[in-house]
């Protein structure tokens, strides 16, 4: 059964401090009792996907869309994608990870597009990122696919500002004076 943090984002708050995940959006692979895995989605490297493939196959692959960093821990290169037949991890419905050397060889060879490259991930022992939430580090939001793929700059701004606007209580209109100056 998947978590309900599965597929979607944690935006990093304004006091979260860690160089790693200022101003991140980070898409939540796995989540369970054990912990939890992410991506960050806007923090492109300056090196791009053909330059880095070339560190895994001697196949050029002509792709010149920046890797990203997923985050600070060591991985292998992993890949989102919509081709369940290749995946390790069902994300959400048609979305998975990748991160298999043959099944991402053979993503890059059927020429399945789009794919997203990553170099590292972000890793959460059990319970962590529940801590986390409860001081208030991270915001939870959606987002859509083609966000996920076609990661806006400003999408870190985007978020933060509609979560500080879902935060908000609502006024009802019936508490509010006819006078403003009554209140």
């Amino acid at each position: 059964m998947k978590s309900p943090l599965q597929g979607k984002v944690l935006v990093s708050s304004t006091s979260l401090l860690d160089p790693n995940f200022v101003r991140t959006v980070i898409l939540i692979v796995q989540h369970n009792e054990d912990g939890a895995m992410g991506l960050v989605l806007n923090r492109p490297l300056e090196t791009s996907v053909s330059e880095a493939w070339t560190q895994v196959s001697s196949v050029p692959y002509p792709n010149e869309d920046p890797l990203y960093q997923g985050g600070p821990c060591e991985g292998p290169l992993m890949v989102i994608h919509h081709e369940s037949l290749r995946s390790q991890i069902e994300i959400v419905d048609g979305l998975y990870l990748s991160s298999d050397a043959d099944a991402v060889r053979g993503l890059v060879g059927d020429a399945v597009e789009p794919l997203k490259f990553f170099v590292g991930y972000s890793g959460w022992t059990a319970m962590q990122l529940e801590a986390e939430l409860a001081e208030g580090a991270w915001a939870v939001a959606e987002i859509g696919l083609e966000q996920v793929f076609e990661t806006p700059p400003e999408l870190w701004g985007l978020l933060m500002r509609a979560a500080q606007r879902s935060v908000r209580p609502a006024v009802d209109p019936k508490f509010i004076p006819d006078d403003p100056s009554m209140n």
